[in-house]
């Protein structure tokens, strides 16, 4: 992988998708994460790409 490769993955915004997996990652338990998903079911992640 080159430099410019490196730098662009380095640098890109996640997908919607993504931000929302990592999100829903760091729930401490299962009402925690019943929240995120609630959270998420309301949009808090609209304002991402939606990529792929």
């Amino acid at each position: 992988m080159g430099l410019i490769d490196t730098l662009r993955s380095a640098l890109r915004t996640p997908s919607r998708r993504e931000a929302e997996l990592g999100y829903l990652n760091e729930a401490t338990s299962l009402i925690d994460l019943e929240m995120r998903e609630r959270e998420i079911d309301r949009g808090r992640f609209r304002h991402l790409p939606r990529r792929r």
